[in-house]
């Protein structure tokens, strides 16, 4: 497995050119709006938002939404998009990678869209994923079936070949999320590692904190 750095910042200029990666944001997103139920009232984090396409497609529902990425380039991107949109309740965080607390603030929903596969190390991220949101509030985390290493032709960056959505479940509830529960949301059909084509699932897993536990003994 490789696990050098990929340069998002040098992709983000055209990261927003291929449909494929625009059509399983849609999905994503659709699966999220019905699996958890936004309101006006809502105040979400998406992390490892990007360039924002799911960003973007979940701001009209909520009442504010923060793209966090740890990429500059991506988050660029993203804030043309705010700008030419005139968007007064979406917002880009730069996330610095190396700081070991570096989520901010408080969210009804904190979700993530294909980003969990490039982190190495899941419990701290999963620990302050609980610490951000708020007491009853959603986790929301779409990623990738185990694929064994063959959906991205190069795997640097990539720590994880997917994920067995039981494994994942526990990660969940070790760090303090109860009512548990995964589904498909998409699939991608694409090249595999060794070029020929093949049908990779990813799906959502969503979790809950408990409403009236603003904080768990670690």
């Amino acid at each position: 497995m490789h696990t050098e750095k990929r340069n998002f910042d040098l992709a983000a200029a055209r990261w927003d050119e291929h449909p494929a990666r625009v059509k399983l944001a849609q999905d994503i997103a659709q699966a999220v709006s019905t699996q958890i139920a936004l309101t006006a009232e809502m105040d979400v984090m998406d992390f490892g938002c990007g360039t924002g396409l799911m960003t973007l497609l979940l701001q009209p529902r909520v009442r504010s939404i923060t793209g966090v990425d740890t990429s500059q380039g991506m988050l660029d991107v993203l804030r043309q998009k705010i700008d030419q949109l005139k968007l007064s309740n979406v917002r880009a965080a730069l996330l610095d990678e190396d700081k070991a607390e570096g989520l901010q603030g408080s969210y009804d929903v904190v979700v993530s869209s294909m980003a969990l596969h490039h982190i190495a190390d899941l419990e701290p991220v999963f620990r302050q994923f609980y610490d951000v949101t708020n007491p009853g509030g959603y986790l929301g985390i779409a990623d990738l079936d185990s694929e064994g290493g063959r959906f991205h032709g190069d795997n640097a960056g990539v720590f994880h070949f997917g994920f067995d959505r039981t494994t994942l479940g526990e990660v969940f509830a070790a760090a303090g999320f109860e009512q548990v529960r995964a589904g498909d949301a998409a699939e991608v059909v694409k090249p595999n590692a060794q070029g020929e084509m093949e049908r990779f699932t990813v799906f959502l897993m969503i979790g809950r904190k408990p409403a009236g536990q603003a904080y768990i003994a670690r």
